[in-house]
């Protein structure tokens, strides 16, 4: 945004605001590039939580509640017993994921300068 733009371009609900709300919680990038890049836009909670390393069974289902809130996800239950719930990405989830993924490509092609950054404090980063 130029100095000079709109005023409306800096409002509270402009769409890059709302952009940077999807990346609020730390997750919802890592479950989207999951479900595309591993899972081929659709998987279980179990095997998300397999390929999801550090989250916890809570914080992934409030992660996923958040998506599919946001549209990015559609929860679907099969109907055997026990209940098996699969989420995929909508068409809403699939564009979003090629932003994610530049920025993924961009952090492996990075890597040397994010390793130099000064891990923020309670980071797992060693």
């Amino acid at each position: 945004m130029d100095a000079g733009s709109r005023d409306d371009e800096w409002r509270e609900d402009c769409a890059p605001r709302r952009v940077l709300e999807l990346f609020a919680t730390k997750w919802t990038s890592m479950v989207l590039h999951t479900l595309h890049a591993r899972h081929g836009g659709a998987a279980r909670t179990g095997v998300l939580q397999r390929s999801l390393p550090g989250i916890s069974k809570k914080m992934l289902t409030q992660t996923l509640r958040e998506m599919e809130t946001s549209g990015l996800i559609t929860r679907h239950v099969e109907t055997v017993v026990p209940p098996a719930v699969e989420y995929r990405l909508t068409p809403l989830g699939e564009r979003f994921v090629a932003p994610v993924e530049l920025l993924y490509a961009w952090g492996r092609d990075n890597a040397d300068a994010l390793d130099a950054l000064v891990p923020r404090r309670g980071s797992r980063r060693r």
